[in-house]
C-alpha cells in the first residue's frame, strides 16, 4: 500500500496537469471571441489591433525566455501556481481596459502569463511523464484543444447575448476555480532547484536549439494553417465563406483527436518513429493543399496535415524537456520560445510574400519546411525518456 503511493501521486498529478493545460487553452479560445468586441470598444484601426495581438505575443516571449529560469529556481509546480493564477485574470484585465495604453499594458500581461504558464505546464508533464514512465504529453495538449474549441464555441454565444465583460468574468471564475483546485495536486521535479544556478544564462548545450528549431518549423506550419488557409480557400479556390471556414476546423478537430490517441501510438511505437511518420504525413497533406485545384480536396488535405502535426509538438516539447545536463524547465523554455516565435513572427511574413505571389507555393514551400522536420527527427531521441525510479520517501 505504501509503495502505491508514489504511483497514486503521479497520478493525481497528471490529471492536475491535465487540468492546467485545459484551462489554459480555454482561456486563449475565450479571447479569440472577445477580439470584434475589443477592435469597436476601443474604436481602433485594423492596424492597431494588430500592434496590440502582437503585444501579447511579445510579453509570451518575453515571459517563455525567463520561466526555464524560474523553474530551475523554483521548480515547475510553484512557478505553475504563480504563472496560472495570474493568467486567470488576464481576460478580465484585457476586458475591462478603458483605452488603448492601459489595453497595450493589460495585453502584454496576459501575454506574458499565458506564455509562462506554457512553458511550466509543458515542464510539469515531463516531470509526470518521468513519473510514470510513459508518455502523457499529446493528450495533454489534446486537453489545450479541447479547451480552445469549447472557449471559442462558448465565447461567441455568451458575448453576444450577455456582453463581453460578464463573459470574461464568468471565463475568470471558471479558469481560476480549475488551476485553484489542480494546483494544489501537481507534482514536483524530483531535484528541484540546482542552488547554483542564480544567474540567468542561455543554455551551451547546441542539441536543444536545434530541437528548438523542430519546433519553429513544425509551428511555422500550424500558424500558418490557423491564419491563411480560410484567405487560400477563399481567394485562390472560389470557396465562400462557410466552406473556407472549413479548413481550420478540420485541420484543428483531427488535431484534437489523434492527440488523445497520441500517447498510445507513442508508448507503442516510440517517439523517433511517430515523429518521422507524423512529419511525413503532415508534409504531404500540405503539399496536396498547395497543389490542389478544388476546395473540398484542400480541406481533406489540410485534415491530413493535422492528423500528422497532431503529436510533433507534444514530441518536441518532450525532446526539449528531457535533455541532458539541464533542468526540464530550461530545455522547454527554449524550446517553446522557438516554437512560438514561429506563430509569432511567420504569419505576417507569409501574408508579404502571398501579396506578390500566392498561398499555394507557400503552402508547397511549407512541406518542404515539414520534411526537414522529418529529417531531424533522430534528435527527439531524448523523448524517449529514461524511466526515473519515484522517490524513496
Amino acid at each position: 500500500m505504501d509503495a502505491q503511493n508514489p504511483m497514486q501521486t503521479a497520478i493525481r498529478g497528471r490529471w492536475a496537469v491535465a487540468s492546467i493545460f485545459l484551462a489554459n487553452g480555454f482561456l486563449t479560445g475565450s479571447w479569440a471571441p472577445q477580439i470584434p468586441v475589443f477592435l469597436t470598444r476601443l474604436d481602433i484601426s485594423k492596424f492597431t489591433l494588430g500592434l496590440l495581438i502582437l503585444l501579447f505575443g511579445a510579453g509570451a516571449v518575453a515571459a517563455m525566455t525567463w520561466c526555464g529560469h524560474l523553474i530551475s529556481r523554483h521548480s515547475s509546480r510553484t512557478v505553475l501556481r504563480w504563472f496560472g493564477l495570474c493568467g486567470s485574470i488576464g481576460l478580465l484585465v484585457v476586458a475591462l481596459a478603458p483605452n488603448v495604453p492601459l489595453a497595450a499594458i493589460a495585453m502584454f500581461i496576459f501575454g506574458g502569463s499565458i506564455g509562462g504558464m506554457d512553458v511550466a505546464m509543458n515542464a510539469n508533464a515531463v516531470a509526470v511523464e518521468r513519473r510514470l514512465s510513459r508518455a502523457i504529453m499529446s493528450s495533454s495538449h489534446g486537453f489545450w484543444s479541447l479547451g480552445g474549441f469549447a472557449g471559442g464555441a462558448l465565447g461567441g454565444f455568451a458575448i453576444q447575448n450577455y456582453g463581453h465583460l460578464p463573459h470574461a468574468a464568468v471565463v475568470t471564475v471558471i479558469a481560476f476555480a480549475v488551476i485553484a483546485f489542480a494546483v494544489r495536486h501537481l507534482i514536483a521535479e524530483d531535484k528541484p532547484a540546482a542552488a547554483e544556478h542564480h544567474k540567468f544564462s542561455l543554455p551551451a548545450n547546441p542539441l536543444v536549439y536545434l530541437v528548438g528549431l523542430m519546433a519553429l518549423l513544425t509551428m511555422i506550419s500550424e500558424g500558418a494553417v490557423l491564419d491563411w488557409a480560410a484567405l487560400y480557400l477563399r481567394q485562390e479556390l472560389g470557396a465562400d465563406l462557410a466552406i473556407a471556414g472549413l479548413a481550420y476546423a478540420a485541420f484543428s478537430g483531427v488535431m484534437a483527436i489523434m492527440r488523445f490517441l497520441g500517447d498510445g501510438v507513442r508508448n507503442r511505437f516510440g517517439a523517433v518513429m511517430t515523429l518521422r511518420v507524423s512529419a511525413l504525413v503532415a508534409a504531404a497533406g500540405m503539399l496536396v493543399a498547395g497543389l490542389s485545384p478544388s476546395p473540398w480536396l484542400a480541406i481533406a488535405a489540410f485534415a491530413f496535415c493535422g492528423f500528422g502535426i497532431a503529436n510533433m509538438v507534444p514530441i518536441i516539447f518532450s525532446a526539449g524537456g528531457n535533455q541532458e545536463g539541464m533542468s526540464p524547465g530550461t530545455g522547454m523554455s527554449v524550446v517553446t520560445t522557438m516554437g512560438y516565435s514561429g506563430i509569432l513572427v511567420a504569419p505576417s511574413a507569409i501574408g508579404f510574400v502571398a501579396e506578390h505571389s500566392s498561398f499555394g507555393p507557400i503552402f508547397v514551400a511549407l512541406s518542404g519546411l515539414l520534411i526537414v522536420v522529418l529529417l531531424m527527427a533522430g534528435l527527439a531521441h531524448r523523448a524517449e525518456f529514461a524511466p526515473e525510479p519515484a522517490p524513496a520517501e
